[in-house]
C-alpha cells in the first residue's frame, strides 16, 4: 500500500492540473471501489472549481468551491495519471502498471483556468481504494480522521509532541511508529528506515525514550529527526514505487535504491564500524528489517 511519500508525491504530480480547475463532468465507471460511491458524487462535482488539493496522512483531499471535499485513497493498487490536450505523459517505470481501460475507473474531465483541457484518471486493478466525501468544516470529526495523529512532515511533529504520545507506552517502538493516532501517515517501510537511521530497535518499549519527568530522551530526538529526514528524502525523489505505485505521471520513484534495512536480509550493516547483518522479524504479522548488532 502506498505510503506518505508517495501519495505526497501523486498530490504534488496532480495539483498543477487540478487545482484552480472546473470539474466539467466526473465520470464513474461503476457503482464502487472499495465502497461504493457517494449518492449523487457525479453531480456534486459537476461544475464545481477544484480550490485545492491536499493530503492527510495517506489520504487525497479534493477541495472543492462549494465546501465539499472528496477523500481520496489509493488502496493497494490505485494510481492516477494525467492526460492532456495532446500527449499523455506516461514516463519509464520500472515495475509495469496497468493501463488497460478496463481499470480506469473514475475519469475527472477538467477545464483549466487557461481554458486547457485535461483529463485525471483512476485506475484501480484490485479496487480497494476509495472515493468519499466531506463537508470541510466537519473533515475533522470524519471517522477517517478523528483521533488521528500528528503528521510526521508537519511542523507539530517533534521531540516533546512524541515524548507526550509515548509517556508510558509497553508497546514495541515499531507497533507505536505505525499507530495512526501517534503519528499519521507512516508505514512500515519508512518505520524501518529511521529505526535504522537513528540506530534504536524495533522491539524497545516506545515509553524508554521518554524521561521520568516526560522530557524526550536524546534517543527520541534522534528518532525524530530520522523520520523527518528519511520521509523528506523519499518524497524529493517520489517515493519508492513498491509494487503497483507511480507517480501521477506514471513514472516511479526511486527511494527503494537508498534503502538501508527494508527487505535488505543478509545484506550488511551500512553504518559505519557496524559488523552486523540485516535481520528480519514479524510483529503484528508484519516484516520489521533491522539490524540487531547495532539498533539497540
Amino acid at each position: 500500500m502506498p505510503e506518505l511519500p508517495e501519495v505526497e508525491t501523486v498530490r504534488r504530480g496532480l495539483a498543477p492540473v487540478m487545482e484552480g480547475a472546473v470539474v466539467q463532468r466526473l465520470e464513474l465507471r461503476r457503482a464502487d471501489l472499495r465502497f461504493p460511491f457517494p449518492d449523487g458524487l457525479a453531480q456534486t462535482a459537476k461544475g464545481r472549481r477544484i480550490v485545492s488539493l491536499g493530503r492527510r496522512a495517506k489520504y487525497l483531499l479534493l477541495d472543492l468551491d462549494d465546501g465539499t471535499v472528496i477523500i481520496m485513497h489509493l488502496g493497494m493498487s490505485g494510481s492516477f495519471r494525467i492526460i492532456g490536450d495532446e500527449v499523455a505523459a506516461p514516463g519509464e517505470f520500472h515495475h509495469t502498471r496497468s493501463r488497460l481501460a478496463a481499470h480506469d475507473h473514475v475519469v475527472f474531465h477538467l477545464l483549466g483556468g487557461d481554458g486547457s483541457a485535461a483529463q485525471v484518471v483512476y485506475n484501480d486493478p484490485r479496487r480497494f481504494g476509495f472515493m468519499l466525501t466531506s463537508r470541510r468544516d466537519a473533515l475533522e470529526d470524519h471517522k477517517l480522521f478523528a483521533g488521528m495523529g500528528v503528521e510526521p512532515a508537519g511542523n507539530a511533529f517533534n521531540a516533546e509532541e512524541l515524548a507526550l504520545r509515548f509517556s508510558g507506552k509497553q508497546a514495541p517502538l515499531k507497533a507505536a511508529l505505525l499507530d495512526q493516532r501517534i503519528i499519521a501517515g507512516l508505514g512500515n517501510i519508512y518505520v524501518c528506515e529511521a529505526l535504522w537511521r537513528s540506530q534504536l530497535s524495533p522491539r524497545r518499549k516506545a515509553g524508554t525514550l521518554v524521561r521520568k519527568k516526560g522530557a524526550p530522551t536524546q534517543r527520541l530526538v534522534r528518532l525524530v529527526d530520522s523520520i523527518r529526514d528519511v520521509i523528506s528524502e523519499a518524497i524529493e525523489v517520489g517515493g519508492s514505487s513498491l509494487r503497483d505505485h507511480a507517480q501521477a505521471d506514471g513514472s516511479l520513484g526511486y527511494f527503494q535504491h537508498r534503502f538501508a534495512a527494508y527487505d535488505r536480509v543478509g545484506q550488511p550493516c551500512a553504518h559505519v564500524g557496524c559488523d552486523g547483518t540485516i535481520a528480519r522479524i514479524v510483529q503484528s504479522g508484519r516484516s520489521t528489517f533491522y539490524c540487531p548488532a547495532c539498533q539497540r
